[in-house]
């Protein structure tokens, strides 16, 4: 972690207004925020917090994307989610001062908005409307793990990497003609830890996609030919 001295500090404003929970600030609301916030840079896996530190902050991303994920007794690791720039995270433990949830790590470069606990509580108690809006993110996070577990105990793996394959596709998708691009490398072995299986079955299940026309590889990004094959896949 590399901190950004504060004479090179350049925020855009833009992307933090892109969260629900920033964009309600006025400029005077911001200005405050970023008077106690501090700027930190990381390099890829980089290791930002761990499942069992403290909560004493939370983070806005200005730059580059994380990775959320949890790791079992026996070391296998499950891929939560990746956030990019104009999201948050952290907010849970920062809120009630337990142990963070998950660990997170720098997928690319990141310069990351560090906000601590100490500063953030008593700015989101006379703001009552921020204090909605958090609650606001922290159903939508409730939301996504709830699905997350459904899929992972109802769901087979072909229904699964089906789903996986349609969220990327909306969140990071770019049409182009030869189908929807998946603009973030997404590797075999990320799919398998989001997934929680080995890469062996994610590789065999990507190959039957691929051989009913449905996916294929362009210089190992994915590329979607087929939506209406992975939505019936998905249910």
């Amino acid at each position: 972690m590399t901190p950004v001295p504060s004479d090179t500090k350049r925020i855009d404003i833009a992307v933090l207004r892109r969260n629900r929970l920033f964009g309600i600030l006025d400029a005077a609301e911001m200005e405050a925020v970023l008077a106690f916030a501090q700027v930190r840079r990381f390099a890829p896996d980089e290791r930002i917090f761990t499942k069992g530190d403290p909560g004493d902050c939370l983070y806005a991303i200005l730059r580059g994307r994380v990775a959320v994920h949890t790791e079992s007794e026996d070391a296998k690791v499950m891929l939560l989610n990746t956030l990019a720039a104009g999201e948050v995270f952290g907010e849970i433990a920062m809120l009630d001062g337990g142990e963070r949830t998950a660990t997170v790590t720098a997928a690319e470069p990141a310069d990351l908005l560090r906000i601590d606990r100490r500063d953030f509580l008593p700015f989101l108690e006379a703001r009552p409307n921020l204090c909605i809006r958090l609650m606001t993110v922290l159903c939508e996070r409730l939301r996504w793990t709830s699905a997350i577990i459904e899929d992972t105990v109802f769901l087979n793996v072909p229904r699964r990497l089906a789903k996986r394959i349609l969220m990327l596709a909306q969140s990071e998708g770019r049409q182009t003609p030869d189908g929807i691009r998946i603009a973030t490398f997404v590797s075999q072995d990320a799919l398998a830890k989001m997934l929680g299986v080995s890469r062996e079955i994610v590789n065999k299940t990507l190959k039957s996609f691929q051989a009913d026309g449905a996916i294929a590889y362009r210089s190992g990004y994915l590329i979607v030919h087929d939506t209406a094959y992975l939505e019936k896949l998905a249910g």
